[in-house]
């Protein structure tokens, strides 16, 4: 499962038997809070199959803003970085199989390997990208109409139509179900 790091990484061939033991394997069903909003999060979690959601609650509604799949890593990155409460709670939209690793082991990881330019250079891009699903995200809410978020949705990331299921769909384009039945079905028509 690791063997992507391992092939993009070979300078730490040395060290990966060791930092793949910290790493916890489990499989959890449909609908299992991994991070509730308002706790510290103490785990980072990788996806080897399944698909998770993180969300908050506002105004006693759900509001899914991220989706993760197989091979991405999830986690309340800022409650995890900062030991603060989590803005946002993390759960499975489907059985899961998932790698989870505690702080204390990964900062131990990030300690050992920062000095290594490839790795520095990862952990930068991987925080870029994030900031930049983000942007582009609160962006089109500016910028775009429903129908277009939609629209953007099913041409850049046709998998999470696919397997989430419609009403998480609706609050990550900060639309109702209701709404995202109408678009779909002109759409159709």
């Amino acid at each position: 499962m690791f063997d992507q790091f391992r092939e993009r990484f070979p300078m730490l061939n040395h060290k990966w038997d060791e930092y793949i033991s910290y790493y916890n394997r489990i499989e959890v069903p449909a609908k299992t809070v991994l991070l509730k909003e308002g706790d510290v999060s103490h785990k980072a979690f990788f996806i080897e199959k399944g698909c998770l959601r993180a969300w908050f609650n506002n105004n006693e509604k759900d509001i899914t803003f991220q989706f993760a799949f197989e091979n991405e890593i999830l986690s309340g990155a800022e409650s995890f970085r900062k030991s603060i409460p989590s803005f946002f709670t993390i759960e499975t939209i489907e059985p899961s199989v998932l790698h989870w690793i505690h702080k204390k082991d990964l900062d131990k990881i990030v300690e050992e390997t920062s000095q290594i330019p490839e790795m520095k250079d990862n952990m930068l891009n991987a925080a870029f990208d994030r900031q930049y699903h983000y942007m582009k995200h609160f962006l089109s809410f500016i910028r775009d109409t429903p129908e277009q978020r939609y629209l953007n949705l099913i041409k850049e990331s046709p998998h999470i139509v696919r397997r989430v299921p419609q009403q998480y769909i609706a609050t990550y384009l900060g639309i109702t179900p209701v709404s995202l039945s109408r678009i779909r079905n002109r759409l159709t028509k």
